[in-house]
């Protein structure tokens, strides 16, 4: 339970009205309780906290809280910020306490202090778990894996050997960081060689040896401070030197990043984005949902890579892609325009025949 005044001074945010008025949680305006604090932070909302139970409110800038029917208000001027620090204030996972009896952790490796570690957690040999770190039940941190202090590892991680995690880490369930990279090698070069040697010109043979040799994977993965990696998503480590993310990059569920890339700092990298072997992506960057970055190309700092839009070249510092293949917006959208403009003549030909 926490009052408005307390509320609002973590958010750095204006009180209204009665600051002693204490909550138990937040909800949506019609929904809301009379003990619950409700999040109407646009005028759209107006209608649905008259409906509902609340009496304190989260409010946008300028509304009349006592029309609205409030006791308290709070009132912010950046929403989804203020959603941020809300969030994290009534954030409820169960913390846990110790270290359990069925965790399997090796002699030699190395637990800090307060750190919980829940049943049929495997910590190899040699590890080292940072102070306050929270391992979830059945996850598998592997010999030799370093993991910053403050970081949370959800139920079913897998961190593979020469993996090294920053501080204030979080992994979501059923991450795997560290697994092979997907490279192979035919004794004869490949259809895919020969294909990008005679720009597809030339019909494709059998080859008398198939077989594909597996390039093993040793430089491991190293993880920045304060980076997020969502459910299901996987990092391989890099062929001889480590695949990189930086501090306070942030990864949405089923996202596949490749051997050897490297992610600057601060990006956000959303749901089944996929980056391929040896890619660069700078500073700041944003990959929309299901985008795609080829192998061995290079994205500057700052670039918004649009939802679907695939990268097959170098994109320079500060662009906004879209499209396949990616292309500058104002450039997207023209192509975008004349394709419709064929269209509707080739519709109206088609109307005079």
């Amino acid at each position: 339970m926490f009052t408005v005044d307390e509320i609002a001074r973590s958010l750095g945010a204006q009180v209204l009205g009665d600051r002693a008025v204490s909550v138990v949680g937040l909800a949506e305006p019609a929904s809301a309780k009379v003990d619950e604090l409700a999040l109407a932070m646009s005028p759209k909302f107006a209608d649905a906290l008259k409906a509902g139970g609340a009496v304190a409110a989260v409010i946008w800038d300028g509304a009349d809280w006592q029309a609205l029917g409030l006791k308290a208000a709070i009132v912010v001027p950046r929403p989804r910020l203020a959603m941020a620090g809300l969030t994290q204030i009534f954030d409820q996972k169960a913390a846990g306490h110790g270290i359990s009896a069925h965790a399997v952790i090796a002699e030699d490796a190395q637990i800090g202090e307060d750190c919980v570690i829940g049943p049929f957690a495997v910590i190899g040999a040699g590890a080292v778990i940072g102070a306050g770190c929270f391992i979830e039940a059945h996850v598998t941190i592997d010999a030799g894996v370093s993991i910053g202090a403050g970081s949370q590892i959800a139920a079913g991680c897998r961190i593979r050997s020469g993996v090294v995690i920053g501080q204030n880490a979080i992994l979501h369930p059923n991450v795997v960081i560290g697994a092979d990279g997907f490279s192979f090698v035919t004794t004869e070069p490949s259809n895919p060689e020969i294909g990008r040697r005679t720009l597809g010109r030339k019909p494709f043979e059998p080859s008398d040896d198939p077989t594909q040799h597996r390039i093993c994977s040793l430089g491991g993965v190293v993880l920045g401070d304060d980076v997020e990696v969502g459910a299901n998503s996987t990092i391989d480590a890099g062929t001889i030197r480590a695949t990189q993310l930086g501090d306070g990059t942030k990864i949405d569920n089923l996202v596949q990043v490749g051997h050897n890339v490297i992610v600057g700092r601060h990006c956000l990298l959303c749901a089944q984005a996929a980056v391929a072997g040896s890619a660069k992506i700078g500073d700041r960057c944003v990959l929309g949902g299901k985008s795609g970055v080829a192998d061995n190309t290079s994205i500057g700092a700052d670039c918004v890579i649009g939802g679907a839009a695939i990268v097959l070249s170098d994109v320079p510092q500060g662009q906004f892609m879209m499209g396949y293949p990616a292309l500058p917006m104002t450039k997207y959208r023209l192509r975008e325009k004349a394709l419709r403009q064929i269209s509707v003549d080739a519709t109206q030909s088609s109307k005079l025949r």
